[in-house]
């Protein structure tokens, strides 16, 4: 597989959800909400766009805390994250303060327990600070936030990631394969993905495995492949075969 950066149609969505955030009228109003199905590439997305914009980007976990949380955010500013729960919220707002970087929270549905203390701190950071602070989790999320009508005012904007199309398939093959893919194969890979493009990742690596142990040769067409297992559906817990040449 090469390495390479696809840029899907989700993609454009989040990067157009980015920049609607920072030209925002008001300034509290500064948090954004990426949420859909696992697969659909939010936190590989996300993660990339972070690394390109300078962000800081935090995972959470079942049991975080305020405490916890302020200590991963100053580990992460690579500032001194010992004393109070106070003295890491005031180191780490100077530092957002002076350096305007974007802040991340994935699995941000772990933010939510204790009547959303965790998140409370979040926004307090994109109040003061005036940093976009994106927020990454699964499709039930928004209603979630919706419950604290503090937290969701302040969301500007929200994207739903959704199946990749077929563009974006035939974007990743392109891109990706270090074969050539016909478009009839190309559509099988997203029939088989069920338009999860960790699926399609998974889906096009067997592919470059199967062709190179075969030797095959030239463009990869579906005859290829013919009844070859290429994914799985784990709640079926069968495989999911690749069709027979029209």
């Amino acid at each position: 597989m090469k390495k390479a950066f696809v840029k899907t149609e989700n993609y454009a969505r989040f990067a157009a959800g980015v920049k609607a955030v920072e030209q925002r009228g008001a300034a509290e109003a500064g948090m954004m909400l990426v949420h859909g199905q696992p697969g659909y590439g939010k936190s590989h997305i996300v993660s990339r766009w972070a690394e390109d914009a300078g962000a800081i980007f935090l995972r959470a976990n079942v049991d975080m805390t305020p405490k916890y949380f302020l200590t991963e955010l100053c580990r992460a500013l690579n500032i001194d994250s010992r004393g109070t729960a106070q003295q890491l919220f005031d180191r780490a707002l100077r530092v957002l303060v002076d350096r305007q970087c974007p802040l991340i929270v994935d699995e941000a549905e772990f933010t939510l327990r204790d009547n959303a203390a965790v998140l409370e701190k979040v926004r307090d950071f994109s109040d003061r600070a005036e940093v976009t602070v994106v927020l990454i989790g699964m499709e039930q999320i928004q209603r979630n936030i919706n419950r604290f009508k503090q937290i969701s005012s302040r969301i500007a904007q929200v994207v739903e990631f959704t199946p990749c199309t077929a563009a974006d398939v035939a974007l990743a093959c392109k891109q990706l394969c270090e074969y050539e893919l016909t478009p009839a194969l190309s559509a099988e890979v997203l029939r088989l993905s069920a338009g999860r493009m960790r699926e399609v990742l998974n889906i096009l690596a067997g592919i470059e495995r199967l062709a190179k142990d075969n030797g095959l040769q030239g463009a990869l067409d579906v005859a290829h492949f013919e009844g070859v297992a290429l994914a799985h559906d784990w709640q079926s817990r069968t495989a999911k075969k690749v069709r027979k040449a029209a």
